[in-house]
């Protein structure tokens, strides 16, 4: 299966000048746990990395920052964006999440622009999927062989 297939487009980001206050609320607002976060520059969508709600904790939070309202997104970015194109196969972002120790990727366009993030969720939601098929593949053959062999 590829990538685009499965991820979800409905992808909440945030420009990394804005504030981590504003990511908060945004998180919040939205009933996320992670914001894409993008440069706005000539293209807005192109991502520089991910925020989390466990960046905004242990990054921010419990670092004794001294006025959180003057903290900005981009400050708490820690490492270059590990992405995924969206034709590439469920097999190649596993081990993009494994090799690089993330549990979210944003999914891109042929042109480098966001169209979508996949999770290590949605992923194990696929997987579980065809191994319940998978499964059901014993249950099957035994009752066509019944209806064959009475």
């Amino acid at each position: 299966m590829k990538i685009g297939d499965m991820c979800n487009r409905e992808v909440v980001y945030i420009d990394r000048a804005q504030g981590v206050i504003a990511a908060a609320k945004l998180m919040r607002e939205r009933h996320v746990g992670d914001l894409v976060v993008v440069d706005g520059g000539v293209d807005a969508r192109a991502p520089i990395g991910l925020l989390t709600d466990r960046d905004l904790v242990v990054s921010a939070l419990a670092q004794d920052a001294l006025d959180l309202t003057r903290l900005l997104v981009g400050d708490l970015l820690t490492r270059a964006v590990v992405s995924v194109f969206e034709d590439a196969e469920v097999g190649e972002a596993l081990r993009l999440m494994r090799v690089h120790g993330v549990r979210r990727l944003p999914v891109l366009d042929d042109d480098g622009a966001l169209v979508g993030l996949v999770t290590s969720d949605d992923v194990i939601d696929y997987l579980a999927e065809q191994l319940s098929d998978l499964a059901l593949i014993s249950t099957s053959q035994r009752r066509r062989e019944e209806k064959l062999r009475p």
